[in-house]
């Protein structure tokens, strides 16, 4: 199931997503079928495996978009749905020849992936174009939408768009 909320309205959207099965066979019409054998999740008695949070976040201040304010938003985020703090890995243009750093709005910027004890927070930000793109997937439930709303007054967001992919 896919959830979407977009900032522009006041109420939330949910769309109800076909589900697809990429282990089973192909029919003749080429629609993927599950194998007759295959074990139905459907029915899990323990509900859904987790939960992916994904955050498209436009017109940013782009202040943050550094180490120090990327782990800093790493470690409030992380104290607000209630996660424990792993490592916490970058990657960017630090320490990197000024001759040899990204210079192209897509590719200019700052990645960082905090590892949580329950699956990892991902987080890519873009200079040039004052936009950042997070993900946030746990198996442990969190309140998506806090983390939403949190998330984007971190970065500034004044367009920013929010999708929940529940995990089965």
């Amino acid at each position: 199931m896919l959830t979407q909320w977009n900032n522009s309205v006041d109420s939330a959207v949910y769309k109800q997503m076909p589900r697809r099965t990429h282990s089973g066979i192909q029919s003749e019409n080429n629609v993927p079928r599950p194998r007759e054998n295959a074990r139905r999740r459907d029915s899990n008695e323990d509900g859904p495996y987790g939960q992916e949070l994904i955050l498209d976040l436009h017109d940013c201040d782009a202040s943050e978009f550094t180490r120090a304010g990327i782990e800093r938003f790493c470690t409030e985020l992380c104290e607000l749905i209630d996660m424990e703090r792993c490592d916490l890995h970058f990657w960017d243009d630090v320490g990197v020849p000024e001759e040899e750093q990204q210079t192209n709005s897509k590719t200019k910027g700052t990645s960082a992936v905090q590892f949580i004890l329950t699956s990892t927070i991902v987080i890519h930000t873009l200079d040039l174009m004052k936009a950042a793109y997070v993900n946030i997937f746990s198996c442990k439930e969190f309140d998506t939408d806090e983390a939403a709303k949190f998330t984007a007054k971190w970065f500034g967001s004044t367009d920013w768009t929010a999708n929940v992919v529940i995990r089965r």
